[in-house]
């Protein structure tokens, strides 16, 4: 079993999604039932899409539960910032080319690089989690390996 870390925001993000993907349980039974009111099934691809949407749908469903059932909400009260964990922000220059990034580190549900949320298991964010403000660590990615120099360790 996973357990998945997120934030209580996170949460209530994928229960919401996981009620409207229930919610078109009913629309994709519907349209299953009027593809099978039109005659023959072995040639009928509204009857056939409506199945594997039906079998998509399912699979997301699956999957939504699987994260709300094993979530544990961080509590934010109890983050420190001697040492990175999740949901601190990280400032870390990447000394190969003193390129300098933040970044706060999520679960992976809610991970969003656009937007500055790295997962925390992505190679870079488990190189970092519980060095301290200072401290240059090795992130082993596909490419090879990128040393970062920590900076700054925030909420």
């Amino acid at each position: 079993m996973d357990v998945h870390y997120m934030t209580q925001e996170g949460l209530d993000k994928l229960k919401k999604d996981l009620s409207e993907a229930i919610a078109q349980r009913p629309v994709i039974s519907a349209q299953i039932a009027e593809a099978r009111d039109k005659g023959d099934l072995s040639e009928n691809a509204e009857y056939e899409a409506a199945r594997e949407a039906q079998g998509l749908l399912e699979l997301k469903i699956s999957k939504l539960q699987n994260l709300v059932a094993n979530a544990r909400v961080i509590d934010e009260s109890q983050i420190g910032t001697d040492k990175v964990q999740m949901l601190n922000k990280v400032k870390v220059k990447n000394l190969s080319n003193n390129q300098v990034s933040e970044f706060t580190l999520v679960g992976e549900s809610e991970a969003d690089f656009a937007s500055g949320k790295l997962a925390a298991t992505t190679p870079i964010g488990r190189a970092l989690m519980g060095h301290s403000k200072g401290e240059i660590v090795d992130a082993k990615v596909p490419s090879g390996i990128i040393k970062f120099e920590i900076l700054d360790i925030t909420l």
